[in-house]
């Protein structure tokens, strides 16, 4: 019988997806770990996205019944957090990092409760000084997308700690490879490129092939 493998998260994750047919996955990481776990281990693993665009912590929590805890997924790993700061500094609709936490923290909790067999993975928020999001007319744009969005991955991290997930983090390797080709691994700082997203697929993989 195969399992289920659940990707969430907000646009990263998202990136097109077919809303009416979980078979198509998107043009991202999701899609890359599909075809590399596809042909590798054929018929063992069923892959469903539930990423949306734009969404931010409290958005994911508000459908935990609907598009996480009724798929009665095997695996899930979550990306988010990265919008609960930007929605904050272009539209004053972002979710501080005191909420962002307890609000995850209550959505792990319920997930574990509900499905207390599944693996989790826990994916940390990251951005890059790209020239679209990040640098604007705002002096202090980009030190708030930095400083906010490391605070979010610091508690990802703690989280993933407190409820036995399994933790990926992205900034340190989005910064290692951005100082040697710059401009390459994102369009806008926080959406990846197919370099990007092949970025995170590896660290994905490398992660889940320690469940």
């Amino acid at each position: 019988m195969s399992k289920t493998i659940l990707f969430q998260g907000d646009s990263i994750t998202d990136c097109g997806r077919d809303r009416e047919n979980d078979m198509n996955v998107g043009t991202g990481y999701p899609l890359l770990v599909k075809a590399e776990l596809g042909f590798e281990k054929p018929e063992q693993y069923d892959f469903i996205n539930r990423g949306i665009s734009g969404n931010r912590i409290v958005d994911v929590y508000a459908r935990i019944k609907q598009d996480i805890i009724n798929l009665k997924p095997d695996y899930m790993s979550i990306l988010i957090g990265i919008n609960d700061v930007w929605h904050e500094i272009a539209r004053q609709n972002g979710v501080a990092p005191a909420k962002f936490e307890k609000i995850y923290d209550m959505l792990l909790e319920e997930i574990k409760e509900a499905l207390p067999g599944i693996k989790l993975m826990i994916l940390a928020p990251f951005v890059l000084k790209g020239s679209a999001t990040c640098v604007a007319e705002e002096p202090d744009r980009w030190s708030r997308f930095d400083e906010g969005t490391k605070a979010n991955a610091v508690i990802a991290r703690k989280l993933a700690e407190k409820h036995g997930a399994t933790f990926v983090e992205l900034q340190s390797i989005f910064d290692e490879l951005d100082a040697a080709h710059p401009g390459l691994w994102t369009g806008d700082g926080v959406h990846p490129t197919a370099a990007g997203h092949e970025v995170i697929k590896r660290e994905w993989l490398k992660a889940f092939r320690t469940l």
